[in-house]
């Protein structure tokens, strides 16, 4: 009887150290992992992740188009490792990641993007000031068009003008590309976009895109300013944003490999062949002596 127990428990301890072996732990060179984005800036992850998996063969990452605050509220309850973020959270939401997480709320920007104002090709208008776009909002004629309720560019136009997204009067055409490809049956209406959607310089679907619309400057004091690089790195652009990751990865896995690398020289190259404004910039300097 003695003998019996003993083989259990002997069993018990071998088959518990080989769930424990068998139990993978990532790094930035192995493992897999989920990274929720919003589909507004989806285009620029699939680059980078495309990038980092074909320098990492053993990694795997899985990109999940999810809305921004429910891929925010995902990373809280450990549903994904990474969300891509790019409005500013409250303090309430920063204190709420502290405590899910145990990590100090510290974003990790990589990108500057903006949201655009876009008609038809056809339209006449040239240009929006950034009180009309203030005034269409309240407006019941919803005269502007989101990509979805609950969306990034909503998000964060909203809170560019100080107000809830609920405050707002506005219509929907759910998701980017389907806005820009649906927005000459409304030739009175303004579409609002990711500039990210269109903004892959070569990208034959991007080119598509940009066929089909105009992009409306946005005039603020007296000042017209177009979504241009130039304008994003200077903030000028008045709805121009950053994007940036946030983990719940506590030590240095996957998640924070593939941070690192994105915020990198390389990772910042991709990003300005995506056609954003790469948030850090590398300047090469050559000592002559």
């Amino acid at each position: 009887m003695k003998i019996k127990y003993f083989y259990l428990l002997f069993s018990l301890i071998i088959l518990s150290c080989g769930k424990k072996t068998e139990k993978i732990v990532d790094d930035p060179q192995q493992g897999h992992i989920s990274i929720e984005v919003d589909e507004s800036f989806r285009s620029v992850l699939e680059a980078l992740t495309e990038s980092y998996t074909s320098l990492n063969p053993k990694t795997k990452i899985d990109l999940i188009t999810k809305k921004e605050d429910f891929a925010f509220l995902d990373l809280l309850h450990g549903k994904t490792r990474i969300a891509v973020m790019s409005r500013e959270l409250s303090p309430k939401e920063r204190a709420a990641y502290n405590q899910s997480t145990e990590l100090k709320w510290q974003p990790a920007k990589f990108a500057g993007d903006a949201v655009i104002f876009i008609v038809p090709k056809s339209s006449t208008r040239t240009s929006i000031s950034y009180e009309e776009i203030q005034q269409k909002l309240m407006s019941n004629k919803e005269d502007i068009i989101f990509d979805g309720t609950n969306s990034s560019n909503l998000n964060f136009v909203a809170q560019k003008l100080n107000k809830q997204p609920s405050q707002l009067q506005f219509s929907v055409i759910s998701g980017n590309v389907n806005l820009i490809e649906q927005l000459n049956k409304y030739p009175d209406k303004i579409g609002v976009i990711s500039l990210n959607t269109i903004s892959r310089p070569y990208g034959k679907e991007a080119e598509k895109l940009r066929a089909l619309i105009k992009i409306l400057p946005v005039m603020q004091n007296g000042k017209s300013y177009e979504p241009s690089l130039t304008n994003i790195k200077n903030m000028t652009y008045p709805f121009t944003r950053i994007l940036y990751f946030l983990t719940n990865e506590v030590y240095y896995g996957l998640g924070n490999g593939f941070i690192r690398f994105a915020c990198t020289q390389l990772g910042q190259i991709i990003v300005e062949k995506e056609g954003l404004q790469p948030y850090s910039t590398y300047k090469r300097e050559v000592q002559m002596r």
